[in-house]
């Protein structure tokens, strides 16, 4: 009886018609023939065209057989599915005739077209000048961004071969960076993370603090199965490297007003521009060393953060009690 559907897959009188938008793209799923939805593209670009003054891009609109081929929508491939070994529990097919979500073949080779030179994983000199716990969280939130948006795909798991090509990248960077092998940095960052799904091998960099919590960078650690909820994607814009680094200044661990190591807090500005306003009177030590170092950030001790807060003068005056003798 399997070999055989439950319903009619020809019937001629079935109709049925979905509709999905984002902004302004959208995409029609029609159960019909291919004049009537002819027909209905006809009718959606003569709508746009005389009540919404737009028209519609002819490459981009396309009537596509979704057995045959997939439709573009937001940077996935949609199309049907066909398994004839996929089963649920009442022992009927699972996945024929429904809609599964891909990653396009074109996308996985313009993401790993980043980490590449000449066909080979090759290092990033973008990056040379950045410490390497700056350099593998960069890498991890890039594979991370990558893996979340694509939670929905049903090739998922071929974002792996990315993430080979992301993690050679960046063991390459290291050890450019650090004037060493690729062996002996693979040795040193190789190591094992805990998952939802167990432990799973990763690179991972842990910088000690006194008195603190070491900062730690793991790069992998990703699960790749699929989901039904999809995240955010993150995507971090490249940046200019300043002076100093706030990794560098957080192991410091000292206030750069007063020179204290105790409670060490770090002060944050909206805009550089707030703090060299024209009109204003004398400039206090942190908001100078600031504007010298354009930078937002600085480390402070709690005292010297408190003035900040209050507005209280860098320096106070203080009065000296001395007694009488007549």
């Amino acid at each position: 009886m399997q070999q055989h559907p439950s319903v009619d897959p020809n019937d001629e009188e079935y109709r049925r018609l979905r509709y999905v938008r984002y902004a302004d793209d959208f995409l029609l799923g029609y159960a019909g023939t291919m004049a009537e939805a002819t027909e209905i593209k006809e009718k959606i670009a003569a709508f746009l065209r005389t009540q919404l003054n737009l028209t519609l891009s002819a490459d981009k609109t396309l009537i596509t057989h979704a057995s045959t081929g997939r439709a573009r929508f937001l940077g996935y491939d949609i199309g049907t599915m066909y398994c004839q070994t996929k089963f649920d529990k009442l022992r009927k097919r699972a996945v024929n005739g429904k809609i599964g979500l891909y990653i396009p073949e074109d996308v996985l080779q313009k993401k790993r077209k980043r980490y590449l030179r000449d066909g080979k994983a090759h290092h990033r000199t973008e990056l040379m000048n950045d410490s390497e716990y700056d350099i593998i969280i960069r890498y991890q939130a890039e594979y991370r961004g990558l893996v979340q948006y694509y939670t929905l795909a049903q090739n998922r798991s071929r974002l792996g071969y990315v993430g080979f090509t992301m993690e050679t990248s960046r063991l390459k960077t290291l050890a450019s960076k650090g004037r060493t092998t690729f062996v002996k940095t693979l040795k040193r960052l190789k190591s094992t993370t805990q998952s939802p799904h167990g432990p799973r091998k990763c690179l991972k960099l842990t910088i000690e603090r006194a008195g603190q919590r070491p900062l730690v960078a793991i790069f992998g650690g990703l699960s790749l199965r699929r989901k039904q909820t999809a995240m955010k994607d993150q995507v971090l814009m490249p940046y200019i490297r300043r002076r100093s680094e706030i990794v560098e200044r957080l192991l410091n661990n000292t206030c750069e007003v007063c020179g204290s190591k105790e409670h060490i807090q770090m002060h944050h500005v909206r805009h550089l521009a707030d703090l060299n306003k024209k009109g204003r009177r004398e400039k206090p030590p942190w908001m100078k060393i600031m504007i010298a170092r354009k930078r937002k950030s600085i480390p402070l001790c709690k005292r010297c953060h408190d003035d900040v807060h209050f507005n209280r003068p860098t320096f106070r005056k203080t009065r000296r009690l001395e007694s009488r003798v007549p």
